[in-house]
């Protein structure tokens, strides 16, 4: 235990060690947009689900993300990326600004900004719908204006860390941020970053680069390898194939099926071997798309392939990927490979030549999207604070598997990683009474985290057993409760004169100290919408019988995304009810029973207290 203790501090110190490190993001930035719906019930004209919206959550994707994950970690991170002029776009500034990225993007009219939209129906992704044009090239103008952008950054970074080479994260996934004369100049300027990391769909592109580190995943380190024409080995074992579609997909792993190769048998043929046919014989042909693998799972040939667990009872993804590391650090002159292997961890390799291998814990998709993003960008930070590499790769599996506990882009927050080492945060833990310009920050670090926020407001006078109970089931509704309690003033033009009973440092105090209850906020006016406004609720919730359709603030909620829900109070529990009780007994000249004077333990007890 004092040696798992003691692990877990070394790992915390080079967390700790990264905090402000100056770090550019440059490539395909996007928007991620999650759209939740409820259905009960299929349509009339096909048999497709009918769906009802009730919340839409966007975040930073791509580059984007990375930046957001970079600066949630603790570094200082700049984002320079072409981006449209439109919604989307406005959007992912708002995203840049709350994540405390130095938002640097390039503004490129007639360019839309790339967006990937998620319609899910009880957590299950039901339709991804994508937009924004690998075509859309960047016009010379437009061109020219980003690497302005990125000389200017990189020098605004290093005069922020006082003369400190930078750090370098290449973003390409294809979507046409990063052409060729942007390429180039990365390349020739080099020596200008002290370490350099690159995250490619397309590792041939970037040949000269000589960067730190490359995270590729199995499928591009595959096609990497494919595509520099290794040789197949000869073994005794069966020839496999793995067909391969005619197009890959623009992000995510491949998907293949175990086949004949080109000329040869299939795998399940192997008993029948009377056959001349030649096996598997390098480049596929013309037409045939597909990918030659050798028995043993160590040797592959032809374009783009993933390894389809059919493909031989010896064929492990891990294995594989694990003998190509020095052939991998050979075709992109990276001093570390890491391929990630999506939910079943990654492979890294340095100088040594030793493996490391890392896992992770299988989860739904919609849980991992941008899991690779958190995982960059801690590998990128521990690598530039001189980590060893076991550190490094370390730090990167943890970032990652950290973040998938929920559905929506992930990112990892310094915090997160701390306390996942069971060490202390380094920052004091916020009051849960907070002003309005510290709410801000707050509700900005729970939607970078994908969290959803739960609204409540009211006089909370007397706080009694149906307010708790009100407030644990509103807590319940999402991962932060937010009450907003009106300010003496205020009660006092909603209630009367004679209201409150308990002035509203009182009265916040006792909700604060409620543990469903995460933060209190005072405000003067009669009407929370202002704070509605600033908080963008993904849950509204008010106390009563009537409907949602009659709560005042739904019209706003509702157009601001979030949803209204409305919660019985317990019966006969109520502030007026019970003051109404407390004035009756006072007035009561006769005594009873339980009016006793409690004994002089008990007054003792009482006062101490």
């Amino acid at each position: 235990m004092a040696g798992a203790a003691a692990e877990q501090r070394r790992l915390a110190t080079v967390v700790e060690s990264w905090l402000g490190r100056p770090v550019l993001i440059v490539g395909d930035a996007m928007l991620d947009e999650w759209r939740f719906a409820d259905s009960d019930r299929l349509c009339r004209e096909a048999p497709a689900p009918v769906l009802t919206l009730r919340r839409r959550i966007s975040a930073a994707g791509g580059a984007a993300n990375t930046a957001v994950n970079v600066a949630a970690l603790g570094g200082r991170a700049v984002l320079v990326a072409p981006v449209g002029a439109d919604v989307a776009g406005d959007e992912l500034h708002d995203c840049l600004d709350r994540a405390g990225v130095w938002d640097r993007t390039v503004n490129q009219p007639g360019r839309p900004t790339p967006v990937k939209r998620r319609m899910l129906a009880g957590n299950q992704i039901l339709l991804r719908e994508d937009s924004g044009d690998p075509d859309d090239a960047l016009d010379p103008e437009g061109v020219s204006r980003l690497l302005t952008a990125l000389a200017c950054a990189t020098e605004e970074l290093r005069a922020a860390a006082g003369g400190e080479a930078p750090t370098l994260v290449v973003c390409d996934y294809g979507l046409g941020a990063l052409p060729a004369p942007v390429r180039a100049w990365l390349v020739e300027q080099r020596e200008r970053y002290a370490t350099v990391a690159l995250d490619a769909h397309d590792l041939a592109d970037w040949r000269g680069l000589a960067p730190t580190v490359v995270t590729p995943s199995f499928a591009e380190a595959t096609r990497l390898l494919a595509r520099a024409g290794g040789t197949t080995r000869p073994t005794s074992g069966t020839d496999l194939h793995l067909e391969h579609p005619d197009i890959d997909p623009a992000d995510g792993p491949s998907e293949m099926t175990a086949g004949a190769a080109p000329g040869g048998v299939r795998a399940d043929d192997a008993a029948d071997r009377t056959t001349d046919r030649p096996g598997p014989v390098g480049e596929p042909i013309r037409g045939e798309g597909r990918v030659a693998l050798t028995g043993d799972g160590l040797s592959v040939t032809g374009t783009g392939v993933t390894v389809n667990t059919r493909a031989g009872e010896g064929v492990d993804r891990a294995v594989l990927a694990e003998s190509r590391l020095a052939e991998l650090r050979a075709h992109t002159g990276a001093d570390v490979v890491a391929v990630t292997l999506d939910t079943e961890g990654a492979v890294v390799g340095g100088a040594d030549g030793a493996p490391r291998r890392s896992h992770s814990t299988p989860v739904p998709a919609s849980h991992a999207v941008g899991a690779g993003d958190a995982y960059l960008a801690a590998m990128t930070l521990a690598l530039a604070a001189d980590a060893p590499l076991p550190t490094a790769a370390q730090l990167a599996q943890l970032a990652a598997t950290i973040t998938v506990s929920d559905t929506g882009t992930c990112v990892c927050r310094r915090e997160d990683l701390l306390t996942a080492l069971d060490q202390p945060t380094g920052t004091t833990d916020r009051s849960a009474l907070v002003g309005t310009d510290e709410l801000d920050a707050i509700v900005a670090e729970y939607r970078e985290a994908g969290r959803s926020v739960v609204f409540t407001n009211g006089c909370f006078d007397v706080l009694h057993r149906g307010h708790v109970r009100y407030l644990e089931q509103a807590r319940a509704l999402g991962d932060l409760l937010i009450v907003a309690v009106n300010s003496d003033g205020s009660v006092r033009r909603l209630k009367g004169p004679d209201r409150p009973v308990n002035p509203v440092e009182d009265r916040g105090a006792l909700l604060a100290a409620l543990a469903c209850v995460d933060h209190v906020v005072v405000f003067e006016e009669d009407s929370p919408a202002a704070l509605i406004e600033a908080v963008r609720p993904d849950v509204y919730v008010k106390g009563g019988d009537y409907p949602p359709e009659l709560v005042p603030e739904a019209p706003l909620v509702r157009r601001l995304g979030g949803q209204v829900r409305t919660l019985g109070y317990v019966p006969d529990r109520s502030t007026s009810a019970i003051i109404e009780r407390i004035r009756t007994h006072s007035q009561d000249p006769a005594p009873r029973e339980t009016d006793r004077a409690p004994d002089e333990s008990l007054r003792t007890r009482t006062q101490a207290s």
